[in-house]
């Protein structure tokens, strides 16, 4: 970066994580999700318009998508268990594995290309999308979640695939919790702790490793834009509810489908620009 500010950059920069935001926001207030599975495809398209460069692409995505995951995950937490509906005996036995977890992907990511990246991402998309759209309610492999070390191994793999792809965990939280006959609601509660857990560490993690690389845009904190996330999460707060009215309007079956198909897209064309 510079000694001097190029403002011209700058406010093209902005107005870019700004449309990003808008758009992410939109598309989680629509599929109910927390936002990194849309937010990371969307900053993603928007950084490469804009030029930044695609060695840095995914890894800016994926760090600052962590980076908003924070606050939303915190305030979530705290609606959710004053109204009683987290499951903190889980969360206390995924204290160590789940963070563990996202540590070891923050430190993984900066030794990995953009493409490695982009290939993780479009892998579990797809594998979220087949559960999206063949979804059953009835889909269970037992009724009570599993000890250790199972539990301790799939909370690990839920902190590592999560920090990699800059989400939360949500979707994959809720598939686990559920497969073992736990209601959605309290699934989707005890996601939002389970958001906690990844991103903080996920976010410490990626600054850390992307500290001094070269080709990072302005105001970047290691892989962490820091323009995008002050710019992202007041955009996508006025933007969800619009996409909130519109789920309303939806069944909750042509939701899922509508998130799966979205999902498929984008692994298709982070596949496509892989091996296309």
């Amino acid at each position: 970066m510079t000694e001097s500010i190029d403002w011209g950059y700058m406010l093209a920069l902005a107005a870019t994580l700004a449309a990003s935001g808008a758009v992410a926001g939109f598309l989680a207030g629509v599929f109910g999700i927390g936002g990194g599975a849309v937010l990371v495809p969307t900053l993603y398209q928007f950084l490469t318009i804009f030029g930044v460069d695609p060695s840095v692409c995914m890894h800016i995505s994926i760090a600052t998508s962590l980076g908003i995951v924070v606050p939303t995950s915190i305030r979530s937490f705290m609606e959710h268990r004053a109204r009683g509906a987290v499951d903190i005996a889980l969360l206390r036995s995924w204290i160590i594995p789940v963070p563990a977890g996202a540590i070891i992907a923050s430190f993984v990511a900066a030794y990995v290309s953009g493409a490695e990246l982009k290939g993780i991402f479009a892998f579990v998309a797809l594998i979220i999308a087949i559960r999206m759209l063949f979804n059953r309610e009835s889909w269970r492999i037992g009724n009570e979640i599993p000890g250790n070390p199972v539990r301790a191994i799939c909370g690990a793999l839920m902190g590592f695939f999560s920090t990699m792809m800059g989400v939360g965990g949500g979707v994959m939280n809720n598939t686990f919790m559920t497969l073992f006959g736990r209601p959605i609601h309290q699934a989707v509660a005890t996601s939002s702790g389970v958001g906690i857990l990844i991103s903080i560490p996920g976010t410490i993690g990626l600054i850390i490793a992307g500290w001094g690389e070269p080709e990072l845009p302005p105001f970047s904190l290691g892989y962490i834009n820091l323009l995008g996330v002050a710019l992202v999460i007041p955009v996508t707060f006025f933007a969800a509810p619009v996409g909130v009215r519109v789920a309303h309007a939806l069944p909750k079956r042509v939701l899922e489908i509508c998130f799966g198909v979205f999902l498929l897209t984008v692994s298709a064309r982070f596949a496509w620009s892989l091996w296309g």
